[in-house]
């Protein structure tokens, strides 16, 4: 078990909008976890959680500016699909 831990809990309009950015972020889970950090990724409704784990704070902050980006793009292009 890694020792260091964040959880970040975005909440959304509605879970259509949750869901969007969680099928954004869903197929970079494998692909960016590396051997000092893991993210987890979890959705009820209108409210996703994510959760990045780390051997070191160093990997955590690393970590945690990498998702919390990733979330911002989806965030983004999804908002772009509705104009």
């Amino acid at each position: 078990m890694k020792p260091h831990r964040t959880v970040f809990t975005f909440e959304y309009q509605d879970s259509e909008r949750a869901r969007r950015v969680e099928r954004s972020l869903r197929p970079e889970l494998d692909d960016i976890d590396g051997d000092r950090t893991q993210a987890t990724l979890e959705r009820a409704d209108a409210t996703l959680q994510l959760t990045v784990v780390a051997e070191d704070l160093v990997a955590l902050r690393a970590g945690c500016n990498t998702w919390t980006t990733l979330t911002a793009v989806a965030e983004a292009a999804g908002a772009a699909t509705r104009t």
